[in-house]
């Protein structure tokens, strides 16, 4: 049986992870900080017997920013894949806590690399990469050779953990792979991303009579859906060799977009339930980020299959049933 290891776990990635895994019969570890809330609702909805997920679905308390508490799960799991997800994965919070967020998303990939190195046994190991690390670009689509071009703590931190991913590869042979992923959204995204906030206001409008404020409506984005993107992390530590790869759909579309599809699709004008909120615009914004995917599509066989309509139908059906269920439990 096949362990992984999987920091962000009980994120919108780590879980669709974890479930892909189970269903390739892995045995999976989580890393998890220790809170006083127990809110893993994501992880609940993996569809397991108790007996395995008692024995296939372990979880870790652990930190990213402890290199001990790092290399004694390492030790202590003897994983043969390690997904490293975990990390503050927010823009516009990176504003308002740079420090905090290049340390864990930067120096926490370090930390991690460095018990990989010294595992002594051969590791594979991905880490989430992302598509601000191209901020400014100045052509489009981008690809694996596209200029890195940073804006925001959180891009900065995404390039240096990019970087250094690149630099234990090629200086300690470790089988370590970027996954460059342009936004992907699912209804286990958190309700402080555009897309889910859209999906939920469009349920609070239509059921509610509430209305939603957003910031830049005209920002264009790459978006696709999340279970899709987790297969192409799969696929990334199936070769022969390790590398780096951008998963995308190619296609772009704007805020404003998103809220019109959303709000038709429980039949509302959005103009009539959309205010702009100033303040909930960034500090500097991206170029034009748009993927292209023609060497994961090449290499790994990978493509997108779920449409822009169907993302923003599926999210906002979710909402709506989420909605209706009522208030969740604490």
């Amino acid at each position: 049986m096949p362990r992984a290891f999987i920091t962000g776990i009980t994120g919108q990635d780590g879980s669709y992870l974890a479930e892909l895994l189970l269903r390739k019969g892995y045995e999976v570890h989580g890393l998890v900080r220790r809170t006083s809330l127990m809110q893993r609702g994501r992880l609940d909805a993996i569809a397991l017997s108790d007996e395995e997920r008692a024995r296939r679905l372990l979880l870790h308390y652990g930190d990213l920013g402890e290199a001990g508490s790092l290399a004694r799960l390492v030790h202590a799991i003897q994983p043969d894949e390690v997904y490293h997800l975990g990390g503050q994965s927010h823009v516009r919070v990176s504003f308002e806590s740079p420090e905090s967020t290049f340390d864990i998303n930067a120096s926490g990939t370090l930390r991690l690399l460095e018990c990989l190195r010294e595992a002594g046994r051969p590791v594979r190991f991905y880490h989430a990469s992302s598509c601000e690390i191209y901020g400014q670009a100045t052509v489009a689509p981008q690809n694996e050779q596209t200029r890195f071009a940073p804006v925001s703590p959180y891009a900065c931190s995404k390039a240096a953990a990019h970087h250094l991913t690149v630099c234990y590869r090629e200086s300690y042979g470790l089988y370590a792979c970027n996954g460059i992923l342009f936004n992907h959204e699912s209804p286990r995204r958190g309700e402080n991303f555009v897309t889910r906030k859209i999906a939920l206001g469009a349920a609070a409008a239509k059921l509610h009579g509430k209305k939603l404020r957003l910031g830049n409506l005209d920002a264009r984005k790459d978006w696709g859906y999340a279970p899709e993107y987790v297969e192409a992390m799969w696929l990334m530590l199936r070769q022969d060799a390790p590398s780096d790869y951008v998963v995308a759909t190619g296609e772009a579309h704007s805020v404003r977009e998103f809220a019109e599809a959303a709000f038709a699709h429980v039949g509302l004008d959005w103009r009539d339930w959309v205010e702009t909120d100033s303040s909930q615009f960034r500090p500097s914004e991206t170029g034009l980020l748009m993927g292209d995917a023609s060497r994961a599509r090449e290499k790994l066989g990978w493509r997108p299959k779920t449409t822009f309509a169907d993302l923003v139908r599926l999210m906002v059906d979710a909402a709506m049933r989420e909605a209706n269920a009522g208030p969740r439990r604490p």
